[in-house]
């Protein structure tokens, strides 16, 4: 059965605002840009965000207010911001949204958790850490917010060894996965290249997964080599044909990361109404993802192209002087 819609009515058909949410991709890698942008346009929000290392897709919906709660570890364009600048202002200045922080092994230990369908899932990781001793959501809060665990962590001893502790953390409820593939058959079977970070996870674990693809292929095709898989066609609830559907981002094997869009998002980033400009003109003032690349243009994304074999867009041979 064909999954395939576009993208507007995938959006408005799984996403629904007071959501737990999951992006896939990590930082600049593989970020389903595409879908970011239409959750925008479409005024969805009050979402609960589970994420591992996060970049400019969370940083979006948080600088315009749409996440009531983000349980993350890290959130950054790697090589552009130390720290995402609309995501810093809001928690040092505006502090509408809650903050939970975990480390980066066990936000993507409770991801796999929840793929797994456990109760909860018992570390030892963060022991001996503020990570342990501090929290950013009180219990308070945590008891009126039915998308919330009623705690962070609950130090247990460990039933097989006595007298040993273990953190007990607990386990992601997704309602929906956003995830950026590199193929992705019209019935949702999919196959990533390259590191597949915590996306299969997510897409086994969330009740519903929208998949953006570069290239959208036949049942037939996509099961000529069933060992490229990754992601089964039952997890998958959409299919949406997004070439560049993850720029400015990398996405491994097709294109590589955008710097001189990051350099910009950087720099309109740091003042809320340059940060406004640029959601105007390049989320708002565009209808779909075929405007947006439009915009961006071929001869830019032609240069972004990976070299066969070498996996980056980069000029091999020097130009004489």
């Amino acid at each position: 059965m064909s999954k395939v819609m576009s993208l507007h009515d995938a959006i408005k058909t799984y996403v629904k605002s007071g959501d737990s949410i999951c992006i896939g991709g990590f930082t600049t890698n593989r970020k389903p840009y595409a879908a970011v942008y239409e959750i925008l346009r479409q005024g969805l929000g009050d979402f609960t965000g589970y994420s591992g290392p996060a970049g400019g897709d969370w940083d979006m919906l948080i600088g315009e207010g749409r996440v009531r709660n983000f349980i993350n570890c890290y959130i950054a364009n790697s090589g552009y911001t130390n720290v995402c600048r609309r995501f810093r202002h809001e928690v040092e200045k505006v502090g509408k949204m809650n903050l939970e922080d975990y480390s980066q092994d066990v936000i993507m230990y409770m991801l796999h958790a929840s793929s797994l369908g456990l109760p909860f899932l018992p570390v030892k990781l963060m022991q001996g850490s503020d990570l342990v001793n501090k929290w950013g959501i009180s219990k308070e809060v945590r008891e009126k917010d039915p998308k919330l665990p009623n705690d962070k962590l609950v130090e247990i001893e460990n039933p097989l060894v006595p007298g040993e502790k273990v953190v007990a953390v607990p386990v992601p409820r997704l309602d929906v996965a956003l995830i950026h593939v590199q193929k992705a058959s019209i019935n949702g079977t999919c196959s990533i290249e390259g590191d597949e970070f915590h996306d299969i996870d997510i897409a086994i674990a969330a009740k519903h997964c929208i998949v953006t693809c570069e290239e959208l292929v036949t049942e037939e095709e996509i099961r000529k080599d069933p060992s490229k898989n990754s992601i089964p066609q039952f997890c998958v609830d959409a299919v949406v044909h997004a070439p560049f559907g993850a720029h400015p981002s990398q996405c491994y094997n097709y294109y590589d990361y955008d710097a001189d869009f990051y350099k910009m998002y950087d720099k309109v980033t740091k003042t809320e109404e340059d940060f406004k400009a640029f959601l105007q003109e390049w989320v708002y003032d565009i209808k779909d993802n075929e405007e947006y690349i439009n915009k961006v243009g071929a001869s830019r994304l032609a240069k972004l192209r990976v070299v066969p074999g070498f996996g980056y867009a980069a000029k091999l041979v020097k130009e004489a002087k």
